[in-house]
């Protein structure tokens, strides 16, 4: 039968599936089939689990614990130019790494000891595999995130600017991909 840490984490598991926002479009198979992809991380208070401009190569959902998020200006020496947030069960962080061939935004460092579920690059091929209309979901689900995301940004950056300089913002950078784009042709 069941141990009672075999329980333990498959209700701390459970709680991930029922509770992500993240998953929510994904039925509970679909849901636990990605799951079972995940790798279960330990990480001690204070250990850094990935650090701003790394390359992404996975994202993680938070079992057990707090993860603080920095983001540090690079152009700047002073402490005081930096921004965090702070992450609890049942969330996920670097959602951005899966489908997008980006570095990190910010540092990740456990504030209390953690237990991750990692899910990388290679679990996301394997998922595309065995299952492509579940991984096509996720990578929407993913996706719709980031266009929230950016369209929540933009309004808030609109409010404490102007609207000019918020979407010129967004305009340019539009542009700026497209100059990178070709470059690389």
């Amino acid at each position: 039968m069941f141990k009672k840490n075999d329980l333990r984490k498959i209700r701390k598991q459970g709680n991930i599936v029922l509770k992500s926002g993240l998953l929510s479009e994904l039925s509970l198979t679909e849901r636990y089939e990605l799951l079972q992809l995940c790798h279960r991380r330990r990480y001690k208070e204070g250990e850094f689990i990935y650090y701003q401009n790394d390359p992404g190569t996975g994202m993680y959902f938070i079992e057990e614990g707090t993860v603080q998020l920095t983001v540090k200006n690079s152009q700047s020496e002073s402490e005081n130019d930096q921004y965090s947030i702070n992450i609890q069960a049942p969330r996920e962080i670097g959602t951005m790494s899966i489908g997008y061939e980006i570095r990190r935004m910010s540092s990740a460092k456990c504030l209390t000891d953690c237990v991750l579920l990692g899910f990388f690059k290679p679990d996301f091929e394997t998922l595309k595999k065995r299952n492509p209309e579940t991984a096509v979901k996720f990578l929407e689900a993913i996706s719709i995130r980031v266009m929230k995301q950016l369209e929540l940004s933009m309004r808030k950056l609109a409010d404490v600017t102007d609207t000019r300089t918020a979407f010129s913002i967004q305009y340019e950078t539009q542009y700026e991909i497209d100059k990178e784009n070709e470059q690389q042709v």
